[in-house]
């Protein structure tokens, strides 16, 4: 356990094995009163770290979720830039990591229950694990961006079946730092596709970021959504990410929603075949101009769990926003914060 102080913040490290023995750690948001309101986990997506939610704005969703009165948590599962790197699935996410953080919070803490806001591929995996029934002290999960459905744009689906396949057998990973230092042969053909084809911005590792992960110009965000210092500060913040990952996600967007590829016990093959076995209320948010996921995504999960038990779930499109700009946008503490605050407080 390690105590970190960042400006006023003070954080507390525990690591944590999951299930198959791989080291993560949660990261402990330190408060100087007793929490008033439910334990708050957030889950990053791929390719990324934790951190990814404390960006350089003046208000950050943490902090909202601390002034509010949550006592928060913050995890690094396998896919974090912070943790040795992997080939990871969302299978081995969903069977080993996201349990295994969820009983950590639950046997430090005391806690009986814990609400979970949950982004991109930290999305996906975590809502593998509660539909399978793996984590069943979660009764809130706030899903940003996708969940069990996955829909692309048609660019995406073409980089998905016919790009990665052929680029797998050359890397094992993608890694937008190729925009600074391209180290292999893959690595510089990428960056040179990239030059070529993303003039959007100066920032290199920007363009890779929205080469990798979607098929906007940018994909995760809308630049204008962007600080300058939030924009220089994205540079350090993307990294390593599994091509297994990859593949897999090429195998969920031919199926139109998650499949498991790696037959670990205790996942089903199709996350759509039968009911979710949670009891957890869902609220869907896709920024309405994504061009990583569509938000038919999660307007077609919340579909289907509507579907299951009407008037219990919710979904929010954010007009004006994209992917990632949902948690890092100069307005985000004015636009998305108070409504997830209120999903939070009505399941509360």
């Amino acid at each position: 356990m390690t105590v970190v102080t960042d400006g006023t913040r003070r954080r507390t490290v525990i690591p944590f094995a999951a299930g198959d023995g791989y080291q993560c750690r949660l990261i402990h948001i330190e408060r100087d009163t007793p929490p008033t309101r439910p334990l708050v986990l957030l889950v990053h997506g791929a390719g990324v770290r934790s951190n990814i939610f404390l960006p350089p704005n003046e208000r950050t969703i943490v902090d909202a979720l601390v002034e509010a009165g949550h006592d928060v948590w913050l995890e690094d599962w396998r896919a974090s830039i912070d943790l040795a790197p992997n080939p990871w699935t969302l299978d081995r996410a969903a069977r080993f990591d996201h349990p295994a953080a969820v009983r950590a919070i639950v046997e430090r803490t005391g806690a009986r229950s814990l609400q979970a806001i949950v982004q991109c591929q930290g999305s996906t995996s975590f809502m593998m694990s509660a539909i399978a029934g793996l984590v069943p002290e979660v009764t809130t999960i706030v899903s940003n961006a996708v969940s069990l459905h996955t829909v692309v744009p048609w660019l995406s689906r073409f980089k998905l079946h016919v790009g990665v396949p052929v680029f797998r057998r050359l890397s094992d990973h993608m890694n937008p730092q190729w925009g600074i230092a391209a180290p292999t042969l893959p690595a510089k053909l990428v960056r040179a596709v990239v030059n070529a084809t993303h003039h959007e911005c100066r920032n290199a590792v920007c363009k890779q970021v929205s080469f990798t992960y979607g098929a906007g110009f940018p994909s995760l965000w809308r630049h204008e959504n962007l600080t300058e210092e939030t924009h220089a500060w994205i540079a350090q913040e993307f990294g390593f990410c599994s091509m297994a990952f990859f593949s897999q996600i090429a195998k969920c967007a031919r199926a139109g929603h998650l499949v498991s590829v790696d037959a670990l016990d205790g996942l089903p093959q199709d996350f759509a075949a039968a009911p979710p076995r949670t009891s957890a209320r869902v609220v869907f948010v896709a920024g309405a101009q994504n061009q990583c996921f569509l938000p038919a995504s999660q307007e077609r999960s919340f579909a289907y769990f509507n579907g299951l038990r009407s008037h219990y779930h919710r979904l929010h499109v954010i007009p004006g926003y994209s992917h990632l700009d949902v948690f890092i946008g100069r307005h985000a503490a004015r636009d998305v914060f108070p409504m997830l605050l209120a999903e939070l407080a009505e399941a509360a």
